[in-house]
């Protein structure tokens, strides 16, 4: 399948799928469309605020099944179809991934070059705030060449037990 077909055929699954996702309450992340010997792998990412529960992605599963199963989009090709939840190693690239990690450590590669990393504190449809170094730095989605989620083991804010008896 050339790269144009391939484009198409992940904008069409993507029209037919975001009614019947967003009734469920989620957003389409992603659609990927990948060869696997004679079949091929259609991955289909979902979200909403508050992230997706296993249950959600099963029931997404079910509903994109219906949808691909009453349309003659993925054509006539064997296909496996994974519905998954948006991973940390997703770039933020709208105003809606910001705000879903508001509280989370970012990296931001900036249009010149330039890196800051700091934690999301709010967000809005045009910009982020950001705590760096203690200090609140604007970030213009518009400026941002890449933003990625920073995995954190001690997060702040989760700090166990702290050895203190009740």
């Amino acid at each position: 399948m050339s790269s144009a077909n391939q484009d198409a055929t992940r904008e069409r699954i993507e029209a037919e799928l975001d009614d019947p996702l967003r009734a469920l309450g989620l957003d389409i992340e992603a659609v990927e469309i990948t060869p696997a010997g004679k079949r091929r792998i259609l991955r289909v990412a979902v979200d909403k605020d508050g992230g997706v529960t296993l249950d959600e992605v099963a029931e997404a599963t079910r509903e994109v099944n219906r949808v691909l199963d009453e349309s003659d989009v993925m054509g006539e090709h064997p296909y496996t179809l994974e519905v998954t939840s948006r991973g940390v190693d997703r770039p933020l690239t709208l105003p809606r991934h910001w705000r879903r990690n508001a509280g989370r450590l970012v990296k931001v590669t900036g249009a010149d070059g330039s890196t800051v990393t700091g934690r999301i504190l709010e967000s809005t449809d045009d910009a982020a705030t950001l705590e760096v170094d203690g200090a609140r730095q604007q970030v213009a989605y518009a400026e941002v060449k890449k933003a990625l989620v920073q995995v954190e083991f001690n997060r702040r804010g989760d700090e166990g037990d702290g050895g203190e008896e009740a």
